[in-house]
């Protein structure tokens, strides 16, 4: 039986959502060694990779249970909880078709990015990224400029081969929530670094570095004016819907 699980993670206490052979500390990694201690070992495969330090409340995995799990999944949910926390939690185990695919199958992704304009507390620091010039009109009006289908090959980090570059975003907006200000982003799909590129970028523009029109000349695949990436630490895979 395959199921899908929704899985929200601490980014900070890892080195990105893949498995890598140089270091065990990933969030895909902690899942699998979680599965064999239930007798599951069958592959996770999750709908995309997040970056080092990144954070995730709603990414989706999906993989085939052995028989002694297909009917007790709130018992597997509570006992994968037991083994991952405090770092990673599952909060939904649920089953699919047996050919769903976590990425594959994934029609939008929605990031949040989180900043503050007051001073983070030490504890704060891991979650959210200081920005003392934020402004929810200039950021809204900003990140507009990316909404519709461009070519990002200005905006995405080299090192892998994505296939096409064109992406569709279909919504950006900026809210107030508490003390924090949150950008979001909702998409087909994003290029490696595609929204931390972006915020980047929107950040840019209201500390007067960048113009909206440098914006426009590098989506247009003109001119590249900008390559940092915000930092990990705001960043946050909200959702994947299918």
């Amino acid at each position: 039986m395959r199921v899908k699980a929704v899985v929200a993670y601490d980014g900070s206490a890892y080195y990105g959502f893949q498995s890598q052979t140089t270091t065990p500390k990933t969030v895909s990694g902690a899942l699998a060694r979680a599965a064999a201690r239930l007798g599951i070992h069958t592959p996770l495969v999750g709908s995309g990779r997040t970056d080092r330090g990144v954070h995730a409340t709603g990414q989706v995995v999906h993989f085939d249970l052995p028989a002694h799990w297909h009917d007790d999944l709130p018992r597997l949910r509570a006992m994968f909880n037991r083994l991952l926390k405090p770092h990673i939690q599952i909060k939904h185990i649920a089953a699919v078709r047996e050919n769903f695919h976590a990425r594959y199958d994934a029609r939008r992704r929605i990031y949040r990015y989180l900043v503050k304009k007051s001073l983070p507390t030490p504890f704060e620091m891991p979650y959210c990224h200081y920005f003392p010039k934020a402004d929810i009109p200039n950021m809204k009006t900003t990140l507009s400029f990316f909404e519709g289908t461009h070519d990002f090959v200005f905006f995405h980090k080299k090192g892998s081969d994505p296939g096409s570059t064109i992406r569709t975003i279909y919504r950006t907006d900026v809210e107030r929530f508490g003390n924090y200000t949150i950008l979001y982003l909702e998409a087909d799909g994003f290029l490696r670094s595609q929204v931390r590129m972006i915020v980047a970028a929107t950040l840019a523009v209201l500390e007067g570095k960048l113009t909206t029109e440098q914006i426009e000349e590098q989506l247009a695949a003109e001119a590249r004016h900008s390559v940092l990436l915000a930092p990990a630490n705001g960043l946050y895979l909200a959702r994947v819907l299918y």
